[in-house]
This record gives C-alpha cells, sequence and structure tokens, in this order.
C-alpha cells in the first residue's frame, strides 16, 4: 500500500540561467518523485528581487530550498549567496549549489561562504535526488527539534 504524502510540497527557488539546465533539474525532482513547487529566476538580480518579496515577486513562497547556479548574469552566484548568507531573514534557507566547475567550491570554501550542497553539472539523478531529500529532511528535523 502506497501512502500519500504528508503536508505541503516542498518549495524550491531554481536560480538557472540556462533554460535546457532548468528543465532536466525539473524533471529530474518530477522523476525522483520529490513533492515540490519550483519557481524559477534566470539571474542574480532576479533571485535576489524573489527572497526579498520586491516588485513582481511580493506574493511569493519563502523557499525552503535555493539551487544556485554560479555562472549567472548581472550578479553572479557568488555574490547572491553572500547577499543570502548576510541577511537575517534569508541565512537559515538551505543551499545547493549546481555548477559546471568544481572550483567554485574551493572559492566558496576560501570566502567562507557557507553552502548546504554542492554539485557539479552534469549531476547524476541519485546523487541530485539524495541531496534534496537529505536538506528536506534535515530542515524537518529542526522544526521538530525547535
Amino acid at each position: 500500500m502506497i501512502r500519500a504524502p504528508i503536508g505541503r510540497p516542498t518549495e524550491i527557488l531554481l536560480v538557472e540561467d540556462n533554460l535546457e539546465d532548468a528543465g532536466t533539474t525539473i524533471q529530474a525532482l518530477k522523476q525522483g518523485g520529490i513533492r515540490c513547487r519550483v519557481s524559477l529566476v534566470r539571474d542574480g538580480e532576479e533571485a535576489m528581487m524573489f527572497l526579498r518579496r520586491e516588485g513582481v515577486f511580493a506574493q511569493t513562497p519563502v523557499p525552503d530550498v535555493i539551487l544556485l547556479d554560479m555562472e549567472l548574469p548581472k550578479k553572479d552566484g557568488r555574490e547572491v549567496l553572500f547577499e543570502i548568507r548576510n541577511d537575517d531573514r534569508l541565512q537559515g534557507i538551505p543551499v545547493l549549489v549546481v555548477t559546471a566547475s568544481a572550483v567554485h567550491r574551493a572559492v566558496l570554501q576560501a570566502e567562507h561562504l557557507h553552502i548546504d550542497g554542492f554539485m557539479t553539472k552534469p549531476v547524476s539523478l541519485d546523487q541530485f535526488i539524495t541531496a534534496v531529500k537529505s536538506v528536506r529532511r534535515s530542515r524537518l528535523a529542526e522544526l521538530v527539534l525547535a
């Protein structure tokens, strides 16, 4: 007997400028059976407007997880991550960095920018699903223990 999922879907903010990569990510989530709602923004400035609920994003949901590409127009992923980690309202949101370059991990560590997961493109479906589910479980544990 299959049990119905309890609670609301995970709110995911996908920050990705490449529509093909965004489609692959959304498809992986769907195939992995992750119950979620994905909001897509395509550059760093849009990401920060979304997170701060400014302008057209005034009614957007607060994401449970951010999937952040590092190579973004207008404001790169490092700048976005820096702003997230230095904003009291946003710093608790888990961020999974998804990038084509493993070099970004060393840069983020050198700058002491905390990330909750790191995946190099192309990400295997199993690796991706495991990372997203792990963040979801840790967030639920925090809520139960709080």
